[in-house]
């Protein structure tokens, strides 16, 4: 069972546009990896009907479900709340809040893509996070 991170836990949040698979698969491995030391949020500026199934597949390969997440809407209040907002080809539609650390992942869109093309993306979202882990002083929990 996964419990509810503390009040002073980092935050943090991923954006991408439809919120179906770059954030996703983010968000998807910093609750695996981070336990609930840390606050994950993930949202897109357009987002879409669904997640994208390669994605939800790619994340089962590695042990993450992320099944029961659903793409929502980037909000005002949602960057607020996060100390570290990491965008992921959003553009313009994510809000600047002074004192917030912003990171741009340039990644490749899994949208349309076959697995042999979303594993590679994968992959160096869970490099990335892992880096994240560590700026943020929190060792991974597997």
């Amino acid at each position: 069972m996964t419990t509810a991170p503390r009040a002073d836990s980092p935050s943090a949040l991923f954006v991408c546009v439809h919120n179906a698979g770059r954030s996703q698969m983010a968000a998807g491995f910093l609750r695996a990896l981070a336990g609930d030391v840390v606050e994950v949020r993930s949202a897109g500026s357009i987002p879409a009907d669904q997640i994208n199934p390669t994605a939800v597949e790619a994340m089962r390969e590695v042990g993450i479900d992320i099944t029961a997440e659903s793409p929502k809407v980037l909000t005002v209040e949602a960057v607020r709340q996060s100390d570290v907002v990491i965008t992921m080809g959003c553009g313009d539609a994510c809000p600047i809040f002074p004192g917030k650390r912003y990171e741009d992942w340039a990644l490749e869109d899994p949208a349309g893509q076959g697995i042999e093309a979303v594993r590679p993306i994968r992959d160096e979202i869970e490099r990335r996070i892992r880096a994240l882990l560590d700026s943020m002083g929190v060792v991974p929990v597997r």
